[in-house]
């Protein structure tokens, strides 16, 4: 049974709205508005919003049914990508981004939602350092030696957020500072939605991490003993 309560009619608003736009004008984006209305209160949920207002048998069914559509999301994605490649389509890179992106994202949630700040840092880091890694290391060029060579930089980034723990706030610093490098090197090859989505890839990650890097230090400082005279 439906609960009628703001939630309910907040997202049966947007589901009007989203009708009405594309009554009105056609366009795809009216998509956007649909999701959001069918997906407002699992999301909302999920972020600790408004939770008193969902039982646990209702959160365990949003799970569950949310896992299962996030695959078969990822599968027709798959599919999709690999008949426009087939095709010599390049419109397949599209859901190539799309997989990356969903996959980066949940990974990132993954790690938020359990709240342990202290940990989540050095995973994020780490993470990220091994993707860019594994990226570098596949599209390098032959031989293996310089496939190694261009996977180094990512291995670096991973290191680096192994050492996060003991040094937060100097690591931070240096986390900041790579993270401009890189966006600003993905840029410099052009500004598309490839180079969009990888610097948003890359970057919200890192940023995230050099925060919460930043705050501990920061906290870790102030609780310090101070000096006796």
């Amino acid at each position: 049974m439906l609960k009628r309560d703001p939630i309910f009619w907040w997202a049966s608003g947007i589901f009007v709205a989203a009708l009405a736009l594309f009554a009105a004008t056609q366009d795809q984006s009216w998509l956007t508005l649909m999701i959001a209305s069918y997906l407002l209160r699992p999301t909302l949920a999920s972020l600790g919003v408004g939770r008193k207002r969902i039982d646990e048998r209702q959160m365990t069914i949003h799970y569950r049914s949310g896992n299962i559509a996030f695959a078969v999301m990822m599968i027709v994605c798959v599919i999709a990508a690999i008949k426009l490649a087939a095709e010599d389509n390049h419109a397949f890179e599209l859901f190539d981004m799309a997989i990356v992106v969903g996959l980066a994202a949940k990974a990132l949630f993954n790690v938020i939602l359990v709240k342990d700040f202290q940990k989540a840092p050095s995973k994020i880091i780490t993470s990220v350092g091994l993707l860019i890694a594994l990226f570098g290391f596949l599209e390098g060029s032959p031989p293996f030696q310089d496939k190694l060579m261009d996977a180094l930089p990512g291995s670096a980034i991973a290191f680096i957020g192994l050492l996060s723990g003991k040094y937060p706030r100097s690591i931070a610093m240096v986390i900041f500072a790579i993270t401009a490098f890189l966006i600003t090197m993905i840029f410099r090859r052009g500004l598309d939605w490839t180079s969009t989505v990888t610097a948003l890839i890359v970057g919200v990650p890192l940023i995230f991490a050099a925060r919460y890097l930043f705050r501990q230090g920061k906290i870790d400082s102030d609780s310090e003993p101070q000096g006796t005279t």
